[in-house]
């Protein structure tokens, strides 16, 4: 048992990143968008949240920084899907290409910086309970705040008339339009929000998971929590329990080197990835499922007055 908290621990933190990247492109598709950008994102941000706890050495300006830059990329990628009516596919590959370029160019000038050691978290009097303590009790405050933003998002989603107009325009953005409802200014709105979110994944990685900056270090963490959201049939609540998934599968590796399990390092590494395709494999063997469950117009242009 004593092996098993920090695994379950490890695993929080590690699904954390992919539940906050999730919930973000979850925001995007229920508007009808697909952005497959959020590995370029997640870079930038991470390079942007590094840079900004170099220079002022606060986690909350760097988890703004991230967050921004997630969010300024979004709005471009917005402007050119939305009002250009480019290919969404074509433009989020661009923009995970330019992002993967832009980090490495910009973290040159960081790859030897460190970052002052981070401080420990712990709930008062959780913490000392024994297995349970160690396990979900000791985490940096954005663990939490990831449960709670799953929580709050399904709440707008299923229970507000915000989320209600939001998945109207991602299910029928024509009758959403008939009915007076600024389509492409709301479709703007959840890219944004949604870049937000990968943003702050991005900068939760360079500054608290690992806290150093490696040309990237993503490492295809964008594409997983791109997958999740089809893994999660677009509900917020499978997308945390998906990426705690997946998290525990990342760690699972480190957890199986640690106790001497006789496996090539190799095929560690790539559990995560093996488990993404067979997933999707899975996933996809149902397609009748995945229609029933897709926002209707996800990855379609809308055209005003058609």
């Amino acid at each position: 048992m004593d092996s098993i908290a920090p695994l379950i621990a490890a695993s929080m933190n590690a699904g954390t990143l992919l539940a906050l990247a999730a919930l973000g492109l979850l925001i995007n598709e229920r508007a009808g968008i697909v952005n497959l950008g959020a590995e370029g994102l997640m870079l930038v941000a991470a390079v942007a949240g590094f840079a900004t706890a170099v220079h002022t050495g606060s986690d909350t300006l760097a988890f703004m920084a991230g967050m921004a830059a997630g969010a300024l990329l979004s709005a471009l990628f917005g402007l050119l899907v939305i009002w250009l009516n480019t290919n969404q596919y074509a433009a989020g590959l661009a923009l995970s290409l330019f992002g993967a370029g832009f980090s490495a160019f910009v973290g040159l000038r960081y790859t030897q910086e460190k970052l002052s050691p981070r401080s420990s978290y712990e709930l008062p009097w959780l913490t000392d309970l024994p297995f349970v303590g160690p396990a979900f009790f000791k985490h940096h405050p954005l663990v939490y705040g990831a449960i709670a933003l799953t929580a709050l998002l399904a709440w707008f989603l299923y229970r507000s008339r915000a989320g209600l107009v939001l998945r109207a325009v991602g299910e029928s953005p024509e009758s959403a339009h008939a009915l007076g409802y600024p389509v492409r200014k709301i479709r703007l709105a959840a890219v944004v929000a949604g870049g937000a979110l990968c943003g702050l994944a991005g900068a939760y990685v360079s500054v608290i998971y690992t806290p150093l900056w490696v040309e990237g270090m993503i490492a295809g963490k964008g594409w997983i929590a791109l997958a999740l959201t089809t893994f999660a049939t677009w509900r917020p609540a499978r997308i945390l329990l998906g990426a705690y998934l997946f998290g525990f599968v990342t760690m699972l590796q480190f957890h199986l080197q640690g106790q001497g399990v006789q496996i090539p390092s190799q095929f560690l590494s790539m559990l995560p990835y093996l488990a993404t395709i067979v997933v999707l494999v899975l996933i996809s063997s149902k397609a009748a499922f995945i229609r029933a469950n897709m926002p209707a117009s996800l990855g379609k242009p809308f055209f005003p007055g058609s």
